[in-house]
């Protein structure tokens, strides 16, 4: 069996370029991918700053992996190799890869949602991951790129599924205003979707001056900086004093939660698609009597198919999103990069070089 690098976590601040052995042979429903490209997510970053938080220290209980454990999940590449056939997949075809990893018989995988699974994970946080130059996946999971989007653009179309994931679960309408409390990776594809679901106003709550430009050069009605501006106030006023139909908090600081909720319009919508350890104070006097909804968002659920389609058909342009490119020999500096604030999306590339 050959070796092969691979950027593993063994813990909080801890993360090392082993060698570790190549996949072995795929069972039936896995495919092993020859990787692409792979992004590094706020998750992973997380994970390395303050984890573990999605990473178990003790069996997965669907995988039964336990640290160290490659990370990467959001990725494109080539399926070397099948351990059962998949119609319209081959040895070769290019794929993106859905890695949320299912169990298929409980209530929520049985109803087609599962990206909620019971026992659910994702490839790279339950499994080994795509920061590494193969990996295996089930083959569920497997996305066939349309010809015409480089891998490059296909590894974006993960995060970009989760914004598109978010503004479906908000059902914007055209003509809909929303307010988008984070301009960082989430807060930005979320931003795309907004436009392509037809939203009329677009105001952005984002205090990294490049991460505010960027939003205003993606097409933002406003962006605002919270440091020196009341958010809500301005938001309201704008909207001629009603509140945008639709908040999106894709942050996930708990301060912000109920900044979220207050804002939204009287029977409007608040999605929370950021995620963290922390706890939330919400007065439920600004959820009832307004009838506003408040609604979670995990990830995606059949999105990623979505994006590519709007990729290879010039409806979707990701590269704002990408603002880096690093060898995996230089993954440590690429998280450190992606920690200063002065990144979107930065990808790794596993190949030898």
């Amino acid at each position: 069996m050959g070796r092969m690098r691979s950027l593993r976590w063994h813990g909080r601040g801890d993360l090392r370029l082993d060698e570790v052995p190549e996949p072995q042979a795929p069972g039936p429903g896995e495919a092993i991918v020859e990787v692409s490209y792979t992004g590094i997510c706020g998750t992973d970053l997380h994970e390395y700053t303050a984890g573990p938080n999605l990473i178990r220290t003790t069996p997965h209980p669907l995988t039964g992996a336990t640290p160290p454990l490659t990370l990467g999940h959001e990725f494109s590449g080539r399926v070397a190799a099948l351990g059962s056939p998949v119609p319209g997949i081959e040895v070769g075809t290019r794929v993106a890869v859905d890695p949320c990893l299912r169990c298929g018989t409980c209530r929520w995988c049985r109803h087609g949602e599962y990206h909620i699974c019971a026992k659910g994970g994702s490839v790279g946080l339950a499994s080994p991951g795509a920061f590494a130059p193969l990996v295996t996946v089930p083959t569920v999971g497997l996305v066939p790129v349309p010809d015409g989007v480089p891998d490059e653009l296909a590894a974006l179309a993960e995060p970009l599924a989760v914004g598109l994931h978010a503004i479906r679960r908000a059902g914007v309408r055209p003509g809909d205003t929303a307010l988008l409390i984070g301009a960082g990776p989430i807060g930005i594809a979320a931003l795309m979707a907004l436009k392509l679901a037809g939203a009329a106003g677009i105001y952005v709550s984002e205090p990294a001056p490049d991460r505010a430009k960027r939003a205003a050069e993606l097409g933002a009605t406003e962006v605002y900086d919270p440091a020196v501006t009341d958010v809500r106030r301005e938001v309201f006023l704008r909207t001629g004093r009603v509140g945008p139909d639709v908040v999106v908090e894709a942050t996930g600081r708990p301060e912000l939660v109920e900044l979220a909720i207050s804002t939204v319009r009287r029977g409007g919508r608040a999605v929370l698609a950021g995620i963290s350890g922390g706890a939330a104070s919400i007065p439920l006097t600004q959820i009832v009597p307004f009838e506003r909804t408040v609604l979670g968002s995990l990830g995606y659920n059949f999105d990623i198919p979505r994006v590519l389609d709007l990729i290879a058909t010039a409806r979707l342009d990701p590269t704002p999103l990408l603002t880096g490119v690093y060898p995996l020999t230089q993954g440590l500096d690429a998280f450190r990069e992606l920690g200063s604030g002065s990144h979107l999306k930065i990808l790794l590339d596993p190949k030898e070089h």
